[in-house]
């Protein structure tokens, strides 16, 4: 297991889940009002929109909070003026990483990221600096107990996926960017609303990092990104040791 998956997986490992549930809805709500104001602020008419509220009831958010976020986008709520960034750079051990936000003071934003790249022994780059090195896909990833993985992965293929991993928790489907849309209505039909959807970048190789002090300082980089409250996603091109691993898990 690589990338921000591996991430996830540690950060899971220590407990930190429980404690992000508050902070993934506030992810998701700004995905609705930004998908709400780049298009109608009707799901059956904005596909994007149509996702991030499936991406919501996948992950139990309220309706209410639901309505909440479409409103902001529509001059309903107090909302904010939303804006779509991406920022680049490199970690410790020369592991490419890619931060996409949503935020309503990109300064802010910015000083808090390079800040973050900083102290965590990375360097923020320029746009582009490493993002030729991911492909951007359409992910969903659905609980393992809507199917076995022969049924998940005949479903997958048939609705025009490209590849599926299953594990002994969940299904993670991987598709082309334009085919996310047909995939994603394909799938939620016969199996609900998926855990999370949208597009996510893979790495096209990884960096492994086989120093337990370089493995703690990129650990500590992601988690701080993650934790910001603008930060949408992370993505690394890492791959982490199985004993190395193990103790910063232990």
């Amino acid at each position: 297991m690589a990338g921000h998956s591996q991430f996830k997986n540690i950060m899971f490992r220590k407990g930190a889940q429980d404690k992000k549930r508050a902070k993934e809805f506030a992810r998701l709500s700004r995905e609705i009002t930004i998908a709400a104001k780049s298009g109608l602020p009707e799901p059956d008419k904005n596909p994007r929109l149509r996702a991030a509220i499936q991406a919501a009831r996948g992950a139990n958010m309220p309706k209410d909070n639901i309505e909440r976020a479409i409103a902001k986008a529509t001059g309903g709520d107090d909302g904010s003026d939303l804006t779509e960034v991406r920022y680049e750079g490199y970690g410790p051990g020369g592991v490419a990483v890619i931060v996409e936000a949503l935020t309503d003071n990109r300064n802010r934003t910015a000083s808090e990221v390079r800040a973050a790249f900083s102290k965590h022994g990375g360097n923020l780059g320029e746009t582009n600096s490493v993002s030729f090195m991911f492909n951007q896909v359409g992910q969903l990833i659905f609980p393992f107990d809507v199917g076995s993985a022969d049924d998940v992965f005949e479903a997958a293929v048939e609705a025009g996926a490209e590849d599926v991993v299953s594990s002994e928790e969940t299904h993670e489907i991987l598709c082309q960017v334009e085919a996310f849309a047909e995939v994603r209505e394909a799938l939620s039909e016969r199996f609900g609303h998926p855990r999370e959807a949208g597009l996510t970048w893979k790495p096209a190789s990884t960096t492994p990092i086989q120093d337990e002090e370089q493995a703690g300082k990129l650990v500590r980089l992601l988690g701080v990104l993650d934790d910001n409250d603008d930060v949408q996603q992370v993505a690394a091109n890492f791959e982490i040791a199985d004993e190395v691993l193990e103790r910063l898990t232990a």
